[in-house]
């Protein structure tokens, strides 16, 4: 009898050792095999159910095999030699169950008050646990973003995933918005500079054979154009002589602070971006963005893939700076109200922003203001108790404080008793 007991445990190891080798040749940690899984390995002899069991029930022993509830029954998932020798040196089942926990939270990490009421242990009993575990080196404390005031706890062999830790946008657990700032304009310089071109140096390269529309072509009587015949220069209207006039010239201000005249009608003289003619096919796309933040080594020893670009180039959009254009089948982008930018160059525009600690006095950090109107800039287009105003109600147009200091007569306004205001 004993004789047959050490065969059958020789046995039981050997069929252990090669159900193991052949479960991790045919799938990563991740995987669930089920029982018709691993009997399909050919491991087990003549399909014997019956040994099935004893040989996982050894692995299960040994934590080399993890058993899991999935929707079709019980299931198991292999774990290394290395971890499953931490889980049998542990000295007892309650730090083995509360590392068991943190294993299973993967690189999310877990709240250790969740794994209090996981595992309905004392709060006294966990505590010991976990610090135990910390002094082996088994698990690590961490800071998830998401939770920034839960004691979170990870495997110490584990990297924190993007969710907990924010992934490039944060540092140390705090949003780095100057990072974010910074790759905003890298990218807005980028889209702008490759999505319209100046004026004064002609289509760039990609662009050549594409033809501006036709201008100055005389019509015939009825109305159609005379083909082939163009309006004589001594019949072109001199816009410069209409401009001066009509009145003098004006300046305005690009970021950088260098004046730019322009004509009344506010036309700009001089170099300006121009949108790309119709057939443009270059437009940059997310992974082009994504190849020269990375191909210039801007972000150091952080890799931005082609996901958190997009999330950058998101901002932009809805910001109203850039906005999505299709051709043929790829998603590009261009930039917004073309004529309106910076001519200025990006390096030099950086140096200012060096000289003046960072601030463009009366400009905004990129791209041009948004366009204004009437409902804009009068307070009712934003006002915070819109739906209360009537009059005889809690708000008014004639006692609106917001008016008041819109129109800049809070203190040289006298309110009658019936509220209407006399200046």
């Amino acid at each position: 009898m004993a004789g047959n007991e050490a065969d059958d445990a020789a046995k039981i190891a050997i069929l252990k050792d090669a159900l193991y080798d052949e479960v991790r040749d045919h799938g990563s940690e991740s995987r669930l095999f089920s029982q018709k899984d691993l009997m399909e390995l050919g491991i087990i002899p003549a399909g014997n159910l019956l040994l099935l069991v004893r040989v996982v029930q050894a692995l299960t022993d040994d934590k080399l095999f993890v058993g899991v509830n999935s929707g079709a029954g019980i299931a198991w998932r292999w774990r290394s030699r290395e971890d499953a020798k931490k889980y049998t040196s542990l000295p007892n089942d309650e730090t083995m169950m509360v590392y068991a926990v943190v294993d299973e939270a993967g690189a999310d990490g877990i709240w250790n008050r969740t794994i209090k009421h996981k595992l309905n242990m004392h709060e006294a009993v966990v505590k010991n646990c976990i610090k135990y575990l910390e002094t082996k080196g088994f698990i690590a404390s961490m800071k998830n973003v998401e939770h920034p005031n839960k004691k979170m706890y990870i495997k110490a062999n584990l990297r924190p995933s993007e969710r907990a830790t924010g992934g490039p946008w944060f540092t140390d657990g705090e949003l780095d918005s100057a990072f974010i700032a910074e790759l905003e304009d890298i990218v807005f310089e980028y889209i702008k500079t490759h999505s319209a071109y100046l004026g004064n140096q002609g289509l760039p390269r990609d662009a050549a054979g594409l033809r501006a529309p036709k201008k100055g072509i005389i019509k015939t009587e009825g109305g159609e154009p005379s083909r082939g015949v163009k309006r004589p220069a001594t019949e072109i209207t001199n816009d410069d002589q209409q401009v001066a006039a009509s009145g003098p010239s004006s300046k305005t201000y690009h970021a950088d602070g260098t004046a730019v005249t322009t004509a009344p009608g506010g036309r700009p003289r001089g170099k300006v971006y121009l949108p790309m003619p119709a057939g443009y096919r270059h437009y940059p796309t997310v992974l082009d963005i994504a190849q020269m933040i990375n191909d210039a080594g801007i972000t150091n020893n952080t890799t931005l893939g082609p996901h958190e670009i997009q999330q950058l180039v998101d901002v932009l959009t809805y910001d109203g700076l850039i906005e999505p254009i299709k051709v043929n089948g790829r998603r590009g982008y261009r930039v917004t109200r073309p004529t309106k930018q910076d001519t200025v160059a990006f390096s030099e525009r950086q140096k200012q922003r060096e000289q003046t600690g960072g601030v463009l006095i009366d400009a905004p950090r990129m791209g041009v203001k948004p366009p204004a109107n009437g409902l804009t800039e009068a307070p009712c287009g934003k006002c915070p108790v819109f739906e209360l105003c009537e009059e005889g109600g809690p708000v008014s147009p004639s006692n609106c404080i917001y008016f008041m200091r819109w129109l800049d007569i809070e203190d040289s306004a006298v309110a009658r008793p019936n509220g209407v205001m006399v200046v």
